[in-house]
């Protein structure tokens, strides 16, 4: 079985949602649609207090190169374009629209009929994607049309479509794949076609058999898709890792996917495209997994952009009262919310609420140099070392460690015996480092 091969570990799975259906959920009352949804320079709002907006209309335009474009997931009026508080605590600006029916632009095809058929070309591809606002879907939420537009001098020779959903308790990709795995598969030629690629390589971890089964049914009628199962390894859904995973390429230090040919895109990014390029629909919605081991109903929720999680919470049998930590995303990489009055945003995979008895933190103990961290970074890092030289006050000496080159998986605070917090100290370093590399550049 395919997988990566340097470092990695095997927290338990816990994919307490895996045999839940997506359920669509109702719509809110009032929707509060961030502005900060992707990695890049934040769109500019293109309405003002008291316009009418209809489901799929620009509220706000990317003018950036780094950047996309968002719309209404509700129609209604918007009562206010002013600061909320998003998933990271800060207060960010954000359009508030009260919901008024559900009136959606005419353009957009609602009828459930697949469209096989791929008629724009290249060009037109790419621009349905940037006016549709699509960015990754797996959380990294990079602008999925500036992944599109090779460089000049470099080629894309494979696209690589990530289906692992390595982290522990997600399972909405997973539904994803099984139940709209054939809209999916449109969407993964339409980026084969943008991306002028004859192959695709579909990685999916041997724990969803299932979507591996269906999936490969489904490619027997699409030349050049290939299916690729691998053993069950976190973080296997990092982009190099995959890589070398699915065709045996080695990113260097420091590069991007394209330097070996390579382009990278989400299960559920490939089903927005889908539904851009062939229905004319933007991003407005995304399946979010609500679950915990203390959760009544663990499930897998539709969800439109600038919902209240409180009624994915409420969906799922409400907040338990054991709960300690609500996670945004998974628990490895993902972040704890300083409060639940947060909204549905495109990059939102899951909501994981633990209880006390697994969130709380053991006593931190002196590093007992049994270089574990070493063995299970997919970075091939030392991040006791980087760790040290933070507390040291020398965050400044990691660049010569790599500490850039560091994904954040969180493999070796999880493997560590001592508890120490080794990545809270490298993102500490990744801080300092970035700031020197940024005057540098001045």
């Amino acid at each position: 079985m395919k997988t990566f091969k340097l470092g990695g570990v095997h927290p338990k799975e816990n994919k307490l949602s895996s045999n839940q259906k997506i359920k669509e959920i109702g719509l809110p009352k009032t929707a509060t649609i961030s502005l900060t949804q992707c990695l890049g320079a934040s769109p500019e709002p293109v309405v003002v207090k008291g316009d009418k907006v209809k489901v799929g209309q620009l509220i706000a335009k990317g003018n950036a190169f780094i950047s996309a474009n968002i719309h209404t997931s509700v129609s209604g009026t918007v009562t206010k374009v002013d600061d909320a508080v998003d998933a990271s605590g800060f207060r960010r600006k954000s359009i508030v629209i009260d919901v008024e029916g559900d009136e959606w632009l005419e353009t957009i095809d609602r009828s459930t009929i697949i469209n096989n058929n791929i008629v724009a070309s290249k060009d037109e591809i790419i621009a349905k994607i940037k006016e549709a606002g699509i960015v990754g879907m797996g959380g990294a939420t990079f602008p999925t049309h500036v992944k599109l537009m090779v460089p000049q001098g470099k080629k894309a020779q494979s696209l690589i479509i990530n289906g692992v959903e390595c982290e522990p308790y997600l399972t909405s990709d997973h539904r994803v794949m099984l139940e709209r795995g054939e809209e999916m598969m449109i969407g993964v030629r339409i980026l084969m076609k943008a991306l002028e690629v004859e192959s695709a390589y579909i990685g999916i971890e041997n724990n969803k058999k299932d979507a591996i089964d269906y999936l490969s049914k489904l490619s027997e009628k699409s030349l050049g898709i290939h299916i690729v199962p691998l053993k069950v390894k976190y973080p296997q859904g990092g982009e190099k890792q995959l890589i070398k995973a699915a065709v045996n390429r080695e990113v260097p230090s420091g590069k991007l996917p394209i330097e070996v040919g390579c382009v990278v895109q989400n299960v559920g990014t490939a089903l927005a495209v889908y539904e851009a390029v062939q229905k004319n629909k933007p991003l407005i919605d995304r399946v979010v997994t609500v679950t915990g081991t203390s959760v009544k109903n663990p499930c897998n929720l539709l969800a439109r952009i600038g919902t209240p999680i409180s009624m994915l919470l409420e969906e799922a049998g409400g907040v338990p009262e054991d709960t300690k930590k609500v996670i945004n995303g998974g628990p490895m990489m993902g972040k704890a919310l300083n409060t639940l009055e947060v909204n549905v945003v495109k990059g939102m995979s899951g909501l994981v609420i633990m209880p006390e008895s697994e969130s709380k933190r053991p006593s931190t103990a002196n590093c007992i140099r049994c270089a574990k961290c070493t063995f299970v970074c997919p970075m091939g890092l030392a991040p006791y070392q980087i760790s040290l030289m933070t507390e040291s006050g020398n965050a400044a000496l990691a660049e010569d460690e790599r500490v850039m080159d560091c994904m954040e998986c969180g493999s070796c605070s999880y493997t560590c015996p001592s508890a120490r917090p080794l990545l809270d100290n490298i993102r500490v370093a990744k801080n300092k480092v970035g700031l020197i590399i940024r005057s540098r550049a001045k």
